[in-house]
C-alpha cells in the first residue's frame, strides 16, 4: 500500500496544476494588471471627495460650543464657512491651560496648537445666527462680562470636489460598460470570443496538428464497419493523390447515422485524433443566436477558416438542430434556422472537390432533415451505426473494462449476450455501475453478480426491498410473474427467460422478467402472435388465480397493443385490412390520416380481435399449466428471484430449443429492427 500511495503522489505531481506538479504558472504571484491602478485612483479621489474641514480641529456640537467655550469666555474668534456649513472656532492661548481644553485640544509634535481648535457643523445660518444674538444679549451674559465674539465669514474653493465627483461618475460608467461587453463575451454571453461585436464569428473548436487529442480508432469498439468508412476519408485527405490519380474525388460529406448511444461522436473523435489534418468540431445549436441573421453569418465565417486551413474536417454535432426540412412551419417560414440551413447548403455547393474540405455530421433523426442536405454533392454518404451485436458488445466490454479492477471468474462473453440492445453508452453505464456495486460491498475486484446487479439496475431502476407492499399484493404480483415465466417458457417462439424477480425497483415497476431476444431481424406472424400472448400472461395469471384483475398490467397492454396495430396498420399481417401500409416515414400527413373513418373502425376492429384471440390462447395456456404456475408464484413468494436454472429445477427444461432463427425466416415478412429493450415490465402503479 505504501508503494501505491506514492506512486499515487507520483502521479499527481506530473498533474498541471495539482501541488508539486509541472505547472509553472501556479507558482506565479498575481500578475499587474492595469486595472490595479484605476482601482487605486478611485479610492483616492472618492476618499478626497469626503475629506473635509481642517485636519487639526475637534469635531464638536453647536450646544457644546456655547455652553463649554462661549459661556466661559474662552472663545477668541470664529470662522464661518457658509458654502460647507461649518463653523470653526478659535479658543484663546491661556485658555488652552484648561482641564477640559487640555484633554480635547490635538497638539503637535513640538506643542504648540495652531487654530481653528474646534468646528461643528451649521445645518442653517439663520437660526445659527439668531441663538448668537440671543446669547449675548441674555442678562446672564452680560453679569458675566462675556463680551461678542468676533466672526468672519468666508467661502472656501471647491475645485477639487466637482471634479472629484465628474471623475468617479465617469469611472462607475466605464465599469459598467466593461463589464457588460465581458459578459456579453464569456461564456454564458453568447457573443462569442470576441464580445458582442463579434458574434457572427464562428464558435467552432479547432484542433490544429499540434492539438491533443486523446481518442483514436483503438479506442472504438464495435464499429468496425464505420470505422472503415471514416478512416477511408482520413486516407483521402491524408493521400488525395492516391485517389485523384484513377479519376476519383474526395467526398464532399458523410452523415453518421444511428440510434441515441451508439458512439457518433466518440467516431467524430476518433477523426480527430488520427487525422494529421485541422479538425473544426461543433454542434448544430452554435449557429442558432437570438439575433436575426447571426447563423447564417457563422457559417460563412466558418467555411473562410476551413479554407484557409485546408485540407481540413468540419464536424457538426446534431445537425437536426439546423438541417430540418424546410417549410414544415407555415407560421415562421422565414425561420432563423431556414436562413442557416440555405447559407450551409450554398457554402456546401460553393467549393470545389479538390480543396480539400470534407463535412462530417452526426444525427439520429435522419427524417426529419432536409432533402436537399442529404443529396449525393452535399453529404455523399450515410454511415449508419447501428446497435453493436454480440460480437460487437464483446469487445465494447473489453474496452470500458481496462480501467475497472475485474474478477479472473469474469465472463465477458456472457455478458455480451444478456446485453441485447445495449448500446455503447449502455454498455459503458453498466461496467461504471458494476464497479460502484463492488465498491459499497467493500469488494476487491467486479465480480459476475456485480455486473447482474448494473444490469438490472439500468434496465429496471434502482432496486427498492424497503417499499411497504401488502401481502395479498405481493401474492397478485408474484402470480402475475409466473404467469409471464409459463407462456415464455412454453410458447416456441417467446424470448428465452433469464430472470424473474418481485423486487420492487424504479418508480412504477413493482416486478418484472427479463428475457434474452435473439439476435434476429425478421419477425413473422407466429413469433409476434406468440409475443403478445407472452405478454398477457401477467394479466391471464391474475384472472385465472384470483378471479379479477389488477392495475398491474399497464405497461404490458402499451406493448401489445403497439405491436397489433403495427401488425395492421404497418405490416400488412391482417387478411381483412390487406396488404397495405399506412405508415408515413416523412411524417407529412401529421394532421390527416391516410384511410378513411371506415378503414379506422375495421383496423380497430381487427386489433382488438386479434388481441381478444391471444388472450384466450394465454388463458388456456395457463389452465392447462396451472400446477407449474402455482409452483413458481410460491418460490417467487419465497425468494423474490429466480434465475433461468432455478425455473429449471422446478418445472424441467424448455421444450423448445434456444437457436437463433435468421437461417430459417428468410422468406418471411419483414418486420424491422429488434426489440431495444431485454425487459418486459409487468407490474406497474397506477
Amino acid at each position: 500500500m505504501a508503494q501505491d500511495d506514492k506512486k499515487i503522489k507520483k502521479d499527481f505531481r506530473n498533474i498541471p496544476g495539482m501541488p508539486n506538479g509541472e505547472d509553472k504558472t501556479s507558482r506565479k504571484g498575481p500578475k499587474f494588471s492595469i486595472y490595479w491602478i484605476y482601482a487605486v485612483i478611485a479610492i483616492v479621489l472618492i476618499g478626497a471627495n469626503f475629506i473635509s474641514g481642517s485636519p487639526d480641529a475637534v469635531k464638536t456640537t453647536e450646544l457644546e460650543f456655547r455652553q463649554r467655550m462661549l459661556a466661559t469666555g474662552d472663545v477668541e474668534r470664529l470662522d464661518l464657512v457658509k458654502n460647507k456649513e461649518l463653523v470653526r472656532v478659535y479658543i484663546k492661548k491661556e485658555s488652552l491651560a484648561k482641564t477640559y481644553f487640555d484633554q480635547k485640544v490635538k497638539k503637535n509634535s513640538s506643542g504648540l496648537v495652531k487654530g481653528p481648535q474646534f468646528e461643528f457643523s451649521v445645518t442653517d445660518w439663520e437660526s445659527f445666527n439668531a441663538a448668537q444674538t440671543a446669547f449675548f444679549k441674555d442678562s446672564t451674559q452680560n453679569k458675566l462680562g462675556v463680551e461678542k465674539v468676533p466672526e468672519t465669514v468666508a467661502n472656501e474653493g471647491e475645485w477639487f470636489g466637482p471634479i472629484a465627483n465628474t471623475i468617479v461618475t465617469i469611472l462607475l460608467f466605464v465599469g459598467l460598460w466593461v463589464l457588460l461587453m465581458r459578459k456579453m463575451g464569456g461564456p454564458s454571453g453568447g457573443g462569442g470570443p470576441g464580445g458582442i461585436f463579434n458574434i457572427g464569428k464562428s464558435k467552432a473548436t479547432l484542433f490544429d496538428k499540434g492539438a491533443r487529442v486523446n481518442i483514436n480508432f483503438g479506442d472504438v469498439a464495435g464499429l468496425d464497419e464505420a470505422k472503415v468508412e471514416v478512416m477511408e476519408i482520413v486516407d483521402f485527405l491524408k493521400n488525395p493523390k492516391k485517389y485523384t490519380a484513377l479519376g476519383g474525388k474526395i467526398p464532399k460529406g458523410a452523415l453518421l447515422v444511428g440510434p441515441p448511444g451508439t458512439g457518433k461522436t466518440l467516431l467524430a473523435k476518433a477523426m480527430a485524433g488520427e487525422a494529421q489534418v485541422p479538425f473544426f468540431s461543433l454542434s448544430g445549436s452554435d449557429f442558432v443566436e437570438m439575433f436575426v441573421g447571426v447563423g447564417a453569418s457563422r457559417v460563412r465565417d466558418l467555411f473562410k477558416q476551413a479554407r484557409e486551413k485546408a485540407p481540413c474536417i468540419i464536424f457538426i454535432d446534431e445537425i437536426d438542430a439546423i438541417g430540418r426540412a424546410r417549410g414544415r412551419n407555415a407560421i415562421m417560414s422565414n425561420d432563423e434556422r431556414e436562413n442557416t440551413l440555405n447559407q450551409l447548403l450554398v457554402e456546401m455547393d460553393g467549393f470545389g472537390t479538390d480543396i480539400g474540405i470534407i463535412i462530417l455530421a452526426a444525427t439520429n433523426r435522419p427524417d426529419v432533415l432536409d432533402t436537399a442536405l442529404l443529396r449525393p454533392g452535399r453529404f455523399d454518404r450515410q454511415i449508419t451505426i447501428d446497435r453493436p451485436d454480440k460480437k460487437g458488445r464483446e469487445a465494447i466490454f473489453k474496452v470500458h473494462l481496462k480501467p475497472i479492477k475485474i474478477s479472473e471468474t469474469l465472463d465477458v462473453h456472457k455478458l455480451a449476450e444478456q446485453t441485447p440492445g445495449f448500446a455503447g453508452a449502455d454498455i459503458a453505464n453498466v461496467c461504471n455501475e458494476a464497479a460502484l456495486i463492488a465498491a459499497r460491498k467493500g469488494k476487491d475486484s467486479v465480480d459476475m453478480s456485480d455486473f447482474q446487479d448494473a444490469i438490472d439496475r439500468v434496465i429496471g431502476g434502482l432496486e427498492k426491498r424497503n417499499k411497504i407492499i401488502l401481502p395479498e399484493e405481493k401474492e397478485i404480483i408474484a402470480y402475475h410473474e409466473a404467469g409471464h415465466a409459463i407462456c415464455g417458457w412454453f410458447l416456441e417462439h417467446a424470448y428465452p427467460l433469464l430472470k424473474v424477480t418481485i423486487v420492487p425497483r424504479g418508480t412504477a415497476a413493482l416486478g418484472y422478467a427479463q428475457y434474452t431476444p435473439r439476435e434476429q431481424y425478421l419477425y413473422n406472424t407466429d413469433q409476434l402472435n406468440d409475443q403478445i400472448a407472452m405478454t398477457l400472461g401477467g394479466r391471464a395469471a391474475e384472472d385465472i388465480f384470483f378471479g379479477k384483475i389488477s392495475t398491474g398490467a399497464s405497461n404490458d397492454l402499451q406493448q401489445i397493443t403497439k405491436i397489433a396495430y403495427s401488425m395492421v396498420t404497418v405490416y400488412g399481417m391482417n387478411d381483412k385490412v390487406g396488404n397495405v401500409s399506412y405508415y408515413d416515414p416523412t411524417a407529412e400527413n401529421t394532421f390527416t390520416k391516410p384511410y378513411s373513418e371506415e378503414t379506422g373502425k375495421m383496423i380497430d376492429e381487427e386489433v382488438r380481435k386479434m388481441i381478444d384471440i391471444a388472450y384466450v390462447r394465454t388463458k388456456a395456456l395457463l389452465t392447462e399449466k396451472r400446477h407449474e404456475c402455482e409452483v413458481l408464484a410460491k418460490e417467487l413468494l419465497e425468494k423474490e428471484v429466480l434465475f433461468q436454472s432455478d425455473v429449471e429445477a422446478l418445472i424441467g427444461k424448455r421444450p423448445y430449443s434456444d437457436k437463433n432463427l435468421l437461417d430459417v425466416i428468410h422468406d418471411q415478412t419483414v418486420l424491422g429492427a429488434p426489440p431495444e429493450k431485454t425487459v418486459v415490465d409487468t407490474a406497474n402503479e397506477v
